[in-house]
Order: C-alpha cells, then structure tokens, then sequence
C-alpha cells in the first residue's frame, strides 16, 4: 500500500502493538507532539495520524489546536488514543478536530477496522476531489470558449457598423470606457451595490457600442442627412431600435437568453426611453426602463453632443452638461444623472482622449 500513517504515542508497548497490526502500511513514527509536528512539516503526504492526548513535552490536545494553524496539516485526519474512562477527553479531542478515538487497551482488531474505513473515506474524498478539479478546468476552459465567442460576435457586429462608416473605433472606446466608470462610481453607492456586480458591468461595458446596431437597416440617405428629419423620415429614423432588438433576437429559442445578449437587447430596446415617458419605441418612464438603459440615455446624449455629426457641430463639455442638466428628470433618470455629474471630470478626460478628428458617427 502507498497509504502513509503518522503514530504518535509515548508508550513503546502500544506502539509496538500497533505497528505489528498495521504492518502492510507506510507508517512514520513519533514518541510525543513536537516531534510529531516536526513529520508533518517535512511529509505532505500523510493520510491518517493515529495520536496518543497523554505525553510528555506536547500532548495531543496541543498537537491538534497546532495542526488546526496549518493549510496542510488541518486536512490529515487524525484517530486520538485515550484511556477507556476519559470520556470527556475523547469528546473534547473530537470538537479540535479528530475524526475518531480508539480506547486503550487497544483492540486490534477494531484498530485494523476503523483504519481501513479512514482509508477507504480518504480516498474516496481524495477521488472526489480530482473529479471536482477536473470539473473545474472543464468549466474554466469551456468559460473561456464563451467570453471568445462573446468577443467576437460583439466585434463582428460593431464591425457592421464601421463598414458603413456609421460608427468608429473611438466612438466604442468612449462609451464602454463611460459605462465602466459610471458603473464603478454608482456601485459604490449602497443602492447599486448588489445590482452592479462584476459580471453585470463586463456585460454592460462589452454591450454598450451596441446600442445603434439596428442602424445598419436605415437607409443611408435618412442616417447621413445633414439637416433636420421630416416626420416621416423621423419615423425611419426610430426604427433603428426595433431592428437591433430583432438582430439580436434570431436563432433558436433555447432558453434563457446568454447573458450579453440580453443585456445588448435591453441596451438597444430602450436607450432611447425618457425618464418621464416621451420617449421611444415603447414610451416606458422612469425605474420601468431597465438601468441599463438608463445608463445608456445618458452615455448616449453626451457623446452625441460632445461630438461632431453630420447634420450638427461638437459641443464643448460645458456646454453638453447644460443641456444634459435641463433635461434631469425629464429625459434622464435624476439620481443616475447625478452620479455621471459627480464623475464629469473624468467624463471630459474619456471624451478628450479618444475625440473623433473627423467623426461620422451616426
């Protein structure tokens, strides 16, 4: 057998005992708990401890509150030896941590038995655990496989975009770099702490370039208009929405949508929504727009002002805080504009580091 047991008694009769009946083992030998402890900081490889509570120098009680200190020596089960009346002492070595006791004088048969099951448990957790691992790396590897595909679907997408000149490269950095810092700012605040979790804000910041996919089903002679739209070209205009939710929305219906997707979806369906309702497609009004969206109005709005278009000139921040300022609670849920006001200083140093020289943004 490979299976390593650490004994530690002072007395040579019982040692002698069971050494002769554990005779098929690796067994390392110790004569009190310092010397004990000396093993087990040298040998990671020990599977059970027999150990005596009565000894000189160190008894066993110090022996497992030590042991309990230690990553590698906490996990060695551990059988304590103690006389046949010292009840108390058998409950008191179980509560520091032993798995068993055995009652002196010893039977061997029962040591030799409750041996065997400790062994039998030790590798069926130690098999537990390889299977648990192995699951582990699967799981990993597969949550790679995941994030890989999410990147590129996402990069594919806003490459639709940039093919027809609809948005550019900075534009994308912009507003993933405003989503994450306007999220970290509010997750610290207690409302959206549990909300704002990591995995919520990657899929916000990964999805948030997302927000005008449907574009690419507008016709460019409504997009690169430079002047004001007719009603009806108005009405073109805001179908970009519906045609991003329903881009978003095709392939099997297996379920609960894949987190980013649904996120990208909530993101296009409702960046438009005004806080007091007169928005679009749906016209939904305050905490009924989901916070993503929300998030999105205000993002949006000042690079939009922020930025040249075709049919408008760059504000300067300054100015795109005033206008953004008038439209708190109308347009833009108040607390969260708030929140992206106490951050403007580093709003105005996003938008000066990646400015569009010549921006044809849509």
């Amino acid at each position: 057998m490979n299976t390593t047991i650490l004994i530690v008694d002072d007395s040579k009769t019982d040692m002698m005992l069971i050494k002769n009946m554990l005779f098929d083992y690796n067994l390392l030998l110790a004569c009190d708990g310092l010397e004990a402890l000396g093993i087990i900081d040298t040998n990671h490889n020990i599977d059970l401890m027999i150990l005596d509570l009565n000894m000189p120098r160190m008894n066993g009680f110090d022996v497992l509150e030590a042991m309990q200190k230690g990553p590698v020596a906490k996990r060695i089960p551990t059988m304590i030896l103690t006389n046949y009346d010292e009840i108390e002492n058998e409950v008191k070595g179980l509560n520091m941590g032993a798995v068993d006791y055995i009652r002196k004088p010893l039977n061997m048969q029962s040591v030799r038995k409750r041996v065997e099951i400790h062994m039998n448990l030790r590798r069926a957790l130690k098999s537990i655990e390889e299977h648990n691992q192995l699951l582990e790396e699967k799981v990993y590897a597969r949550t790679r496989e995941l994030i890989m595909t999410r990147d590129i679907t996402i990069h594919a997408l806003l490459g639709l975009l940039e093919v027809r000149n609809l948005e550019s490269s900075n534009h994308t950095v912009r507003t993933q770099w405003m989503m994450k810092i306007l999220c970290e700012h509010l997750k610290s605040k207690a409302r959206y702490a549990n909300l704002l979790k990591e995995e919520y804000i990657t899929e916000l910041v990964q999805t948030a370039p997302l927000h005008d996919i449907g574009k690419v089903g507008v016709p460019d002679n409504i997009l690169l208009k430079p002047g004001a739209f007719n009603p009806e070209e108005y009405e073109l205009m805001k179908k970009h929405t519906t045609y991003g939710v329903e881009a978003l929305s095709v392939g099997p219906k297996l379920g609960r949508t894949a987190g980013f997707i649904h996120t990208a979806i909530e993101i296009v369906a409702t960046h438009h929504e005004k806080y007091d309702g007169t928005g679009y497609p749906s016209g939904v009004k305050g905490e009924d727009i989901p916070l993503s969206g929300r998030l999105m109005a205000i993002i949006d709005v000042y690079d939009a002002l922020t930025n040249k278009r075709v049919y408008k000139d760059a504000c300067s921040h300054e100015e795109a805080l005033g206008i953004m300022r008038q439209e708190r609670n109308k347009h833009f849920d108040p607390e969260l504009l708030d929140a992206f006001f106490e951050i403007e200083s580093d709003i105005r140093q996003i938008a000066g580091k990646y400015i569009q020289r010549h921006d044809k943004e849509g």
